[in-house]
């Protein structure tokens, strides 16, 4: 299995979003444009990560030729975002994010399909390999924190264009891999595996973790500058969630081993609901917030290995491709819109009642899932 080669993909790709979400929205403003433009931009991101993993899945999933996509998926993007280097208008920046997410967005899902046929039978050791994935954010998010310090955010674009190159380079550096064992045809259809009550369960209870993270990715540092913290204190604390997202990885696998699928679901989701239940609440006690901070391993890290391996089980047959671009477009696309919507009509009633609306989703989907059980 060649893991560094694996994880060297994570590495650069979730760099470049640790790069992205914190320092896009402050380049913008460096060139001028206003809260209303910036919220534009980001909606055609979150736009694109709806509808691009589908297209893609299909289109690997039909191919049979993954790594192929990924690599063109990779340098398609790269040659989509180095066009920022003409022009910095409104209407050109909204093409070049179209563009450039609408192929960023989609090799994620289709890379998670070849890392688990790597595996074969050894899939409980993904977290392995996607920690790397999130000791790339923390790298970017740390050092860029300490470069724009002394150095303008208008490099950002050239960042970017690096940390695209080595998420390119990285594709290019992954062999093309045979169908794995899960992966071969056993005859179903999507339409088939679609229609199982398990399944559909599965997506609204992923849909609804994702709109529950509406609040956080959308207003947590702004949440806590309004409560005193400074942007330092800020940083740490991002940097924490993620810290605590690498430790759970590292031993994700033997809890996939040790606990059924469905109860580290519900443990998720559980923990989710109090860690935004503290954030609604008790923000401004540093204690509570460092606890909340590190349910960051639950909120994400095992409810992510969880869906990761639901995905692998249930879209056998050929259908990983699409069954993981699914789940990336329902959840993280389309949950992450509505809660990203949702926190901001809220916010402007009461910004507490943001994270109260975070948790109310996940206890939401703790009723859906608990009474799907009863049904069956």
């Amino acid at each position: 299995m060649p893991y560094w080669r694996l994880s060297n993909f994570y590495f650069f790709y979730f760099a470049l979003l640790g790069a992205w979400l914190p320092f896009w929205p402050l380049f913008l403003q460096g060139e001028g444009f206003n809260a209303e433009q910036i919220g534009y931009l980001a909606g055609i991101m979150m736009a694109t990560k709806i509808v691009a993993p589908s297209i893609w899945g299909w289109l690997s999933d039909v191919s049979q030729r993954r790594m192929m996509i990924i690599r063109w998926g990779a340098f398609l993007a790269l040659l989509s975002f180095m066009v920022i280097f003409l022009e910095r208008g409104f209407w050109w920046l909204a093409l070049i994010t179209a563009a450039f997410s609408f192929f960023w967005n989609a090799i994620l899902a289709q890379f998670e399909v070849t890392t688990l046929a790597y595996l074969g039978g050894r899939y409980r050791r993904y977290s392995l390999i996607r920690l790397w994935g999130s000791i790339g954010f923390i790298v970017a998010v740390s050092g860029l924190g300490l470069f724009f310090d002394f150095y303008s955010v208008s490099y950002l674009p050239l960042v970017m264009v690096l940390l695209l190159i080595g998420i390119w380079v990285s594709s290019l550096l992954v062999a093309e891999k045979g169908k794995a064992e899960h992966d071969q045809n056993t005859g179903q259809t999507l339409k088939a595996v679609l229609k199982q009550p398990a399944v559909i369960t599965f997506f609204i209870v992923c849909f609804l973790m994702q709109v529950s993270h509406g609040p956080y990715y959308t207003f947590f540092t702004v949440y806590l500058e309004d409560h005193g913290y400074s942007r330092t204190v800020s940083g740490l604390m991002w940097s924490l969630g993620v810290i605590a997202e690498v430790v759970l990885f590292l031993f994700m696998h033997r809890l996939l081993q040790r606990w059924s699928l469905r109860v580290i679901m519900l443990a998720s989701l559980t923990l989710s609901a109090l860690r935004w239940f503290m954030l609604a609440f008790w923000v401004e006690n540093t204690s509570l917030l460092l606890i909340a901070q590190c349910l960051h391993a639950a909120s994400f890290g095992s409810f992510h290995a969880y869906a990761v391996e639901v995905v692998r089980r249930a879209f056998a047959g050929g259908l990983a491709g699409q069954g993981m671009a699914l789940y990336s477009s329902l959840s993280f696309g389309a949950g992450g819109a509505v809660g990203a919507v949702l926190s901001g009509w809220i916010w402007e009633f009461n910004p507490a009642y943001t994270f109260l609306m975070a948790a109310v989703a996940c206890l939401l989907a703790i009723a859906i899932e608990l009474k799907s059980t009863l049904e069956k």
